[in-house]
């Protein structure tokens, strides 16, 4: 029969304790933190000041910690934000608008957001808006001409496309349809 022993050999036991404590000074806990935040998914520096200020972190701990991981890399809201713009275009099928005011919430710079949305290409942006109108098309196909085409471009604006653009996807794919679009001019004037 095998024995085992309660504790490690040569007194070990209180270095594990020990190494398994939490940090006592709040730049380590800090840091902790944030690196704990930024194992699940990326994040700005914004939001990692945020959670740290939640956790009443010392505005100059904050500093310290955040600057540090910026130093490293780890905290890059450039490509943070071209990142986001590609994952969201793409998977959600925002646009621009729409994509502006989410990394706005988020804390990215107005200039840095505005870089990462000028990397959408304006027929990838026209293209995207075509798949989710003719993802709707069908479903609407009974409703009155008005109320479907209402409904389509209201679709599109809330996605963050503008306004001339959305008319312009969901004329060409109503007249793709063989709807008459002459309704879709009277409601565009």
């Amino acid at each position: 029969m095998a024995r085992f022993r309660s504790s490690p050999p040569n007194g070990d036991d209180a270095e594990q304790r020990k190494a398994d404590d939490p940090p006592t000074d709040p730049a380590a806990r800090a840091r902790d933190y944030c690196l704990r935040l930024l194992t699940s998914r990326p994040r700005t520096r914004a939001e990692l000041a945020q959670a740290l200020v939640r956790r009443e972190v010392d505005q100059e701990v904050i500093d310290q910690v955040l600057g540090r991981l910026d130093e490293v890399g780890l905290i890059d809201d450039q490509s943070f934000a071209e990142m986001w713009v590609r994952s969201r275009h793409t998977h959600q099928g925002l646009g621009r608008r729409a994509l502006l005011e989410e990394l706005r919430r988020k804390g990215v710079d107005a200039e840095v957001a505005a870089e990462a949305a000028q990397g959408l290409d304006r027929d990838v942006e026209e293209e995207r808006a075509r798949q989710l109108v003719r993802r709707k098309l069908a479903a609407s196909a009974g409703a009155d001409e008005r109320v479907r085409i209402r409904r389509l471009v209201g679709m599109l604006a809330r996605k963050g496309y503008s306004q001339g653009l959305a008319f312009q996807v969901v004329r060409a794919e109503l007249a793709a349809e063989g709807t008459d679009v002459e309704l879709l001019d009277e409601l565009r004037d």
